[in-house]
């Protein structure tokens, strides 16, 4: 059975005469519209009509009547129970008061005296923040109000089109709408009003610079300014196949023709590798807000703060859906999972929890991209199917992938690819990472600064001379990872999941080491008696 949205949702507790309604939402002026509506939808239908009334701390009560004398929370909540008509009595900003005892008591004799009149009343708490105190839990019915969903965005960006004559396809307009997406209606109507003035036409990184504040404001989330461009990532032929084809799953378009929303993909593999450079180039790629959570920023000193934090962290990504959110090195951010009811009191589990159960019910157009480096610290319960879509293994670069990666950094670093043997640093490179490579890159152009020369390939060969690979220093952590993932992952590059033919042994040093030079040439010192 499909869901109903909010709206329908509210209405359906006020005609069931829930004495007490908790509204959740930052959007006073559009929920109270709905209230409108409500009001007039059962009045027309209903013996005993209902009076709209709003409170505020500096207004009092106003709307249908005017008592602009109790302005107290305790009064306004007496008045409520003595009015005696059928009433909708909207409580605007009421959470601070719900930390007082007498206002929570107060509450709970609404709740009481409501259900014994024979006049329909309901009280209808309206706030930016769910703070509903454990004695009165049982006794409120708490309504989630939903963001503008695409409908609703659809129509404000046609009004704003029509009205300044904006010749924009279907297709672009559904562009527009979709970046808008996570917007509140004034937010959104705001920026498109910027759009017009500095651009005089809609822009999207306008759109998404409005969704940049928001997550600013949140302080769990850094929006990441993607740079890196898809093409700048070397190899991982079948990661990148993958995305692609996904690009273009999260419109109303792939909806209609039976799609899901894609979920996102757990990246396993050995550090250096390119992991964390995808995550980059797929905000790129889709021009979707990318958000990165460091897990640690959820985890706070304040008992219950932690839930409250991962609660919101889910809400801010939704909020600005379509978006990627990036959970880097996953594992250290979860490792404590097992034990976390003797280190913790549960604060660990509990976040893990409420984290898991979002990430397999979502529904929402959140793409979520997690990396790891070590499996053994990862709990069981996040590689289960249904999490992610799929699980990648990112292994070392193959020497044709090697080369790719040459190439990169040398066009990056504005050097003709013609003057370099690229088949002979790939070769040179073997069994290095694509950090590994980036940095020889960088150690040669320091060389060459150095000497006043220009890189070649001497020195591209030196450079990997001076550095020791993961390949040979961490030889068996990857042999365990490699043989966790021939059963359980797949491979991002396409290649078989195992040990590159083309890999230093573990016991070889590196190409071109100067290891054992110093000692042998210092053996024989004659040293002067002192």
């Amino acid at each position: 059975m499909k869901g109903v949205d909010s709206r329908t949702e509210l209405e359906h507790l006020v005609k069931a005469r829930y004495p007490i309604i908790y509204v959740n939402s930052g959007e006073e002026e559009r929920v109270e519209h709905a209230v409108r509506a409500i009001q007039a939808s059962l009045n027309a239908r209903s013996s005993h009509p209902r009076k709209l009334l709003f409170w505020s701390i500096t207004e009092g009560f106003t709307g249908d009547e005017a008592f602009n004398d109790l302005r107290d929370p305790i009064k306004a909540l007496d008045f409520a129970i003595r009015y005696e008509e059928g009433a909708l009595f909207v409580l605007r900003d009421f959470h601070p008061y719900l930390k007082d005892p007498v206002v929570v008591r107060r509450l709970r004799d609404c709740h009481r005296a409501f259900k014994e009149t024979d006049r329909p009343k309901n009280v209808l708490v309206l706030s930016p923040t769910l703070k509903v105190p454990a004695e009165v839990e049982a006794e409120v019915a708490v309504v989630d109000f939903d963001l503008p969903d695409r409908s609703e965005l659809a129509a404000l960006v046609n009004e704003f089109a029509n009205a300044y004559q904006l010749n924009h396809g279907a297709d672009a307009r559904e562009r527009f709408t979709e970046a808008a997406l996570g917007l509140t209606y004034d937010e959104a109507s705001y920026v498109l009003a910027k759009s017009l003035v500095r651009h005089r036409d809609f822009d999207i990184d306008t759109i998404l610079s409005e969704k940049k504040a928001i997550i600013r404001k949140s302080g769990l989330l850094e929006f990441y300014e993607s740079e890196e461009a898809f093409a700048e990532v070397g190899g991982l032929k079948v990661l990148k196949e993958w995305l692609h084809k996904r690009q273009g799953a999260f419109s109303q378009k792939a909806r209609d023709f039976g799609l899901p929303v894609p979920k996102g993909i757990l990246l396993i593999g050995i550090p250096g590798c390119g992991k964390s450079l995808t995550a980059k180039a797929v905000g790129a790629l889709w021009q979707m807000p990318l958000l990165r959570l460091d897990v640690g920023k959820v985890f706070s000193g304040l008992v219950g703060s932690s839930e409250e934090n991962i609660r919101k962290v889910i809400a801010t990504a939704e909020a600005v859906a379509p978006a990627i959110l990036w959970l880097d090195e996953l594992e250290k951010g979860f490792s404590g999972v097992q034990s976390s009811g003797q280190s913790d009191a549960g604060t660990t589990a509990r976040v893990f929890g409420s984290f898991i159960t979002w990430l397999q019910e979502k529904k929402s157009s959140v793409f979520v991209i997690a990396t790891a480096n070590d499996v053994s610290m990862m709990p069981p319960e996040l590689l289960r199917k249904g999490r992610f879509d799929e699980i990648f293994f990112v292994d070392m670069p193959s020497e044709e992938e090697r080369r790719d990666i040459f190439k990169i950094h040398l066009e990056k670093k504005q050097r003709a690819l013609e003057s370099f043997d690229l088949d002979l640093l790939a070769r040179t490179a073997k069994g290095f990472s694509g950090a590994e490579i980036e940095q020889a890159v960088v150690s040669g152009l320091y060389d060459a600064f150095f000497e006043g020369d220009d890189l070649s390939d001497e020195r591209l060969v030196r450079a990997c001379g001076e550095v020791i690979p993961l390949s040979l220093t961490m030889k068996e952590k990857i042999d365990d990872l490699r043989d966790w993932a021939a059963s359980r992952a797949r491979s991002a590059s396409g290649l078989p999941i195992g040990p590159r033919e083309d890999e230093e042994p573990a016991d070889a040093p590196p190409m071109g080491s100067d290891r054992g030079r110093v000692a042998a040439g210092f053996r024989n010192l004659e040293l002067g008696d002192d």
